[in-house]
């Protein structure tokens, strides 16, 4: 993306931001709520329309085509709470036009690999928070998309369970495909290759984990204490 800015009326949610993510990795977009990350994200994935700049994934403008060819996990689920775990990931695979038997198996797979196998026949509105974002993973990723979206994706689980998504998405990089993945945690940043550091709809620091650590030139220095530093440099920027 290039000078893309977006606003909710007076509210500058993105402003003038160029950014671009390189293919393979899992690139973390780190900020307060408010910050602009889900924006940014449903930009990238066509829900929202820059105001000025250009957009590309995969190569391409965001279109139908393109969506076909991502998952999106959003903040807050999509999922229909009277169907059953297994009729809500088979609902997404037929929006990505999966053909009946890859359908069935990649449903299977799906569902198994969030460990929702045993309760795939309960309705959604009966699971707790944390297995709805389970089954709301296995949705984005029935299809094995090559660039995968997802928008705080941790939030509300239990630290096992944390442990488990990040070694899924680990194991997904490894086979090439690029994770865009929102967080205002510091224990999802630290699993990340890249990280965008973001304020206020603009990117104030950009590099892995380590270099932005080691920006603060002080031994043993936490991604926190990077966070701070970045913006208290932008604020003696603009003082």
């Amino acid at each position: 993306m290039n000078g893309v800015s977006f606003s909710y009326g007076k509210l500058k949610a993105i402003e003038y931001l160029t950014l671009q993510v390189p293919a393979g990795i899992s690139f973390g977009l780190l900020g307060p709520n408010g910050a602009g990350k889900t924006t940014l994200i449903r930009l990238l994935v066509g829900l929202l329309a820059p105001a000025s700049g250009s957009i590309r994934v995969l190569g391409q403008a965001p279109s139908r085509t393109t969506a076909r060819l991502i998952g999106y996990m959003p903040q807050l689920h999509s999922l229909y709470s009277e169907l059953s775990v297994m009729q809500n990931v088979d609902f997404f695979a037929r929006i990505y036009r999966l053909a009946n038997q890859e359908r069935r198996q990649r449903v299977d797979a799906a569902v198994k690999l969030v460990d929702m196998w045993a309760r795939r026949n309960d309705a959604v509105l009966k699971l707790s928070g944390g297995m709805k974002q389970r089954v709301s993973l296995a949705c984005a990723i029935v299809h094995n998309p090559p660039l995968l979206f997802l928008d705080e994706p941790t939030v509300g689980l239990d630290p096992e369970l944390r442990v488990t998504f990040w070694d899924y998405f680990t194991s997904l990089t490894r086979k090439g495909t690029t994770l865009i993945i929102s967080s205002h945690t510091m224990d999802d940043a630290a699993h990340c290759d890249r990280l965008a550091f973001m304020r206020q709809g603009k990117v104030i620091a950009l590099g892995t984990p380590q270099e932005l650590k080691q920006a603060t030139q002080k031994p043993e220095a936490t991604l926190e204490e990077a966070f701070l530093y970045f913006i208290h440099r932008e604020d003696s920027k603009d003082a």
